[in-house]
């Protein structure tokens, strides 16, 4: 699924959704967010500071919010209740693209082995986009940061996303599944084809009351794919039939920090 349809089921998502809850008297807020994105995947060492600092992209998002503390028909607070005052519907679709290397102690530069060159020659990317929906939960009381009781709004929210994913995995030494150019255990172990999955997301964040009608956004992101090949490579003995590969423990999963602008629509 490419960039536009993606957009469009979004759209018509959100479209259906707030016809729909509107008629019930919630009201909505969209916003858009941007952040940094550490990619955790087979491309170099494992709890590795390099490597980690090393693997990282650019991510951007456009947000819908459901708000059950407020009706949009009246102008008006919703019937009081726990769940209308401390949970909303978090909508999205989001992007972002991440360069790969391995990095870490395989590939130290005095390292002149065939298997550190063939590391160090190894390069990838990848691409994702994904559409979902979290259930946003905040401790404090939504309707008293609406009017303006306090500046700050701590949430966290769990939820489940749709992802399209494009990968490229290529090799400076020449064609990748050739001895000279790939290591043993990535031999069978790559992929450069787009497909999807869903994965979770949890998120621990805090919102910044700007206006009456705006907030700013810090947003700790952790998302969890249900496969190992986002990053377009997944090794193992299944793949390459000769070497177990223990240390490929996981799926592959990112880290996000973004921040974000949330408008409230009347």
């Amino acid at each position: 699924m490419n960039t536009r349809n993606l957009l469009l089921v979004f759209l018509l998502l959100i479209s259906a959704k707030q016809e729909v809850l509107s008629q019930f008297g919630f009201s909505h807020e969209i916003g858009v967010i941007t952040g940094p994105v550490t990619f955790y995947s087979d491309f170099g060492q494992r709890n590795n500071f390099e490597t980690n600092a090393g693997n990282v992209g650019f991510g951007v998002g456009l947000i819908h919010y459901i708000n059950f503390s407020y009706r949009a028909d009246c102008n008006c607070y919703t019937r009081d209740t726990y769940f209308n005052d401390h949970f909303k519907i978090r909508n999205e679709i989001d992007y972002h693209k991440t360069n790969l290397e391995h990095l870490g102690r395989w590939v130290d530069p005095d390292d002149q082995s065939l298997f550190a060159r063939q590391l160090r020659a190894m390069k990838g990317s990848t691409t994702v986009f994904d559409i979902g929906s979290q259930l946003e939960y905040f401790p404090l009381s939504i309707r008293d940061f609406a009017a303006g009781g306090y500046k700050l709004a701590p949430f966290v929210s769990l939820g489940v996303h749709y992802v399209n994913f494009n990968p490229e995995v290529n090799s400076s030494l020449g064609p990748l599944n050739t001895p000279a150019s790939t290591p043993v255990k990535y031999i069978n172990a790559f992929q450069q084809e787009a497909a999807s999955t869903f994965s979770i997301v949890g998120s621990i964040g805090v919102r910044y009351k700007l206006t009456p009608l705006s907030d700013l956004m810090l947003d700790s992101r952790w998302q969890y794919y249900f496969s190992d090949w986002v990053d377009g490579l997944n090794p193992g003995i299944d793949q390459n039939e000769v070497r177990p590969v223990p240390e490929n423990k996981s799926n592959d999963w990112i880290y996000w920090i973004n921040v974000g602008y949330i408008y409230y629509l009347d």
